[in-house]
């Protein structure tokens, strides 16, 4: 039964993890983390060294856990300068990993030289005595990491990759000393084969680490961008102080060349600001008084002064940031397979090696034959490289797509975003520029655009704003019983007349005569403007035209799908006429006209009806029911946070023309989890039988086993030269 929490809410812990080596670890530490009490869920990443644990479990008992699985564990908190201080311990870490790379490499050479010599007629075989001598310090310095990683493995009761190191090379190691000690001759003896595992597999860690970091180099590269430090000016005086210190108000100087602190507006200076860590825009974008600026940007030549307006974990880089790191830490359902191919993959290889050792030796052959052929399937197995495919892949993936200012919430949405073949559009705000303007007034009654923004000003739809702008200046009367008509418009009354502002839809719901007004309606929606008749106490008082301009980007982004072979929707609540204006100037196919928010999530479902993936692209508050019912969900950074929090992929600038580019980074992205995950099984099925044949030596093997992991991490790293076509 599970013990009671009282006063704790679920949370959310996120750790670093140190001491695992291969999918095997990562999977026992998933199975001991879910056995602690009050967990719901945990997940552990092996590329990216972390664990994501929800549920009631405190921090304290979690690490402890994980402390007695044999690893270790860090609490990350938020605020941290975990950049500076992950890349100095795994400098370190380097160092010393490098320095008994090569004290093993200068023992183990004498060793494996003669070896090489024998094949030209050189016997250059050292005393038994001396090469015991020699390899005893790579067997149990080198690779005492081996020794203490197999017995936490053991000790957890499950294996890993230590278990086939430590066993391969200490048979090799110990049947060679006692043969040693009993005077055996030096023929019988493997301590190269030992001492040339070790200092292989060393370096192929040093290397996989290596690729490691660098796979996970963009979530490091946005986490620098945060300076630490920041000049405020306060009680008349310019301070520095550090930027968590920050708060909302406070004036932030920004010299030229200088990374902006915080999320603000600029109260004074001129300047541009490159922001293409953030947004992936290359050109820098001009910045004055008014403009606002994101934390993480470079200043220009300029020196401005910013007010701050999000600060701290509210700030633009630090959602990217929480967003990157949540989609590299979470699992594929593609992972899955992995992660049970992981679970048996010691003992089957131990089993193996046992029945290659039992089948040479019953089958007529000597011990020596028999003993090499076990020993080089234990060596030659790697269950690291299954454990890298998947989690490499979508570090690279998705930290590149951040580059390019597209954030995917996690690896699920990732792989749905590759399958996509219909993308559904909203148009107001994803497709045009979300700032109608009033381009037309016809009027049946003085002072109509007063009227019609007086009884918009309770209204915070873009229309309604559009309207107010246009009548700026104007006096406006006040207002009084105000209704908002989702979809359709607002009623009011204004100066005692009770008016209706609305599409021409909600004209003919009310049953209402538009009489000689149909033409003019007609002519303004031929040319894509939206329409907006007013009533007043049922009297027909004129209209107004409205036209949004379609984003630079939009043309381009249907042009991009069509590329690809994905069909584009406009899915709109906007009048018939007017979409289909729009769709036609943009090339698309297909257009769903006057859809109400409530009916968008219907319309969402009936596409995927055909068992196509569906993917939804909007930025307002009534698009997230449908954002949330597609399979993928592709939110407007320049929206609303709660679209962005229903869609799995989140446009940093809001263009349009990255969802091409979203979807073809996706489907190059699992391209190479393919390509990872197929070299990764070949290599194991290849390898472990030629290991049972007797057609690999130990040392042989241990360097084909240090190698495949690193090539598949490094060709993970290949996808950072991705282009869009």
């Amino acid at each position: 039964m599970m013990p009671d929490h009282p006063q704790v809410s679920p949370q959310t812990l996120e750790f670093a993890i140190g001491g695992m080596t291969c999918a095997a670890c990562s999977t026992r530490l998933e199975k001991v983390l879910g056995r602690v009490p009050g967990v719901d869920g945990a997940t552990v990443n092996l590329a990216g060294e972390r664990a994501v644990v929800t549920g009631l479990a405190g921090a304290a008992e979690l690490a402890v856990a994980v402390e007695k699985a044999g690893f270790s564990a860090r609490l990350l908190v938020e605020g941290d300068d975990l950049a500076a201080a992950e890349e100095a311990g795994h400098a370190a870490a380097l160092r010393r990993q490098w320095l008994w790379f090569w004290g093993a490499f200068a023992l183990t050479l004498p060793l494996v030289l003669p070896m090489v010599a024998a094949p030209f007629g050189v016997d250059a075989a050292l005393p038994p005595g001396w090469q015991w001598l020699l390899a005893t310090p790579v067997q149990f310095g080198a690779g005492w990491r081996f020794y203490r990683g197999a017995w936490a493995s053991l000790r957890g009761g499950a294996g890993n990759m230590d278990v086939l190191v430590a066993l391969g090379s200490s048979a090799a190691y110990g049947l060679s000393a006692w043969v040693t000690a009993s005077g055996g001759h030096h023929g019988n003896l493997y301590f190269e084969g030992a001492a040339a595992v070790i200092t292989l597999v060393v370096l192929g860690k040093i290397l996989e680490t290596r690729a490691r970091r660098s796979a996970a180099g963009a979530i490091h590269a946005l986490m620098r961008l945060r300076p630490d430090t920041a000049r405020v000016e306060r009680d008349g005086r310019v301070v520095e102080i550090p930027a968590s210190a920050l708060v909302v108000g406070d004036v932030v100087l920004v010299r030229p060349g200088e990374s902006v602190a915080v999320d603000g507006r600029v109260v004074d200076g001129e300047s541009q600001a490159d922001e293409s860590l953030i947004t992936g825009e290359s050109l820098p974008v001009a910045k004055g008084r008014g403009d606002e600026v994101v934390a993480g940007s470079i200043n220009g030549e300029g020196l401005l002064r910013v007010e701050a307006m999000r600060v701290g974990g509210d700030s633009t880089i630090a959602r990217i940031i929480r967003m990157v790191q949540g989609a590299q830490a979470s699992k594929a359902p593609v992972q899955k397979l992995v992660d049970k191919v992981s679970a048996v993959f010691v003992p089957v290889v131990v089993a193996l090696a046992v029945l290659a050792f039992l089948g040479w030796w019953l089958g007529g052959h000597d011990a020596d034959r028999a003993f090499l052929a076990a020993v080089s399937v234990l060596v030659v197995a790697c269950p690291c490289a299954l454990g890298l495919a998947t989690p490499t892949g979508i570090m690279v993936g998705t930290g590149l797509a951040a580059r390019h200012g597209i954030l995917i919430k996690d690896a699920e949405a990732l792989e749905r975003a590759h399958h996509t073949r219909v993308v559904v559009f909203d148009k107001t705000g994803t497709l045009t520029e979300g700032r109608p303007q009033v381009v037309a007034v016809v009027e049946r009654a003085s002072g109509l655009l007063r009227l019609a923004a007086s009884a918009q000003a309770g209204s915070e739809h873009p229309l309604a704003r559009a309207v107010r702008e246009a009548a700026a200046g104007l006096d406006l009367a006040p207002v009084g019983e105000f209704r908002s008509l989702p979809g359709r418009g607002v009623e009011a009354v204004v100066e005692g007349r009770r008016l209706l502002i609305g599409s021409p839809r909600l004209m003919a719901e009310r049953g209402d005569d538009l009489g000689d007004q149909s033409a003019e309606v007609d002519a303004q929606e031929e040319l894509g403007r939206n329409v907006m008749l007013v009533v007043g106490d049922l009297r027909p008082l004129g209209l107004l035209a409205v036209a949004d301009p379609v984003k630079p980007g939009a043309a381009a982004a249907v042009a991009g799908l069509k590329r690809l072979g994905v069909d584009s929707v406009l899915l709109t609540g906007d009048n018939r006429r007017a979409a289909a204006a729009v769709a036609a100037a943009l090339g698309i196919g297909r257009v769903l006209a006057e859809v109400l928010p409530e009916d968008k999530e219907a319309e969402i479902r009936r596409l995927k009806q055909d068992g196509r993936v569906v993917a939804m692209v909007g930025d307002g508050i009534n698009d997230a029911p449908a954002l949330a019912a597609a399979d993928i969900g592709v939110a407007m950074g320049t929206g609303t946070d709660v679209a962005m929090q229903a869609a799995g992929i989140t446009l940093v600038k809001g263009d349009p023309a990255l969802v091409p580019v979203a979807l073809a980074l996706s489907r190059a992205t699992y391209g190479k989890i393919r390509q990872n995950l197929f070299w990764a099984f070949v290599y194991n099925l290849l390898a472990l039988p030629a290991a049972a044949l007797g057609l690999l030596t130990p040392a042989i093997a241990g360097a084909a086993m240090a190698f495949s992991s690193v090539s598949v991490v490094s060709n993970s790293l290949l996808l950072r030269r991705w282009r869009m076509r």
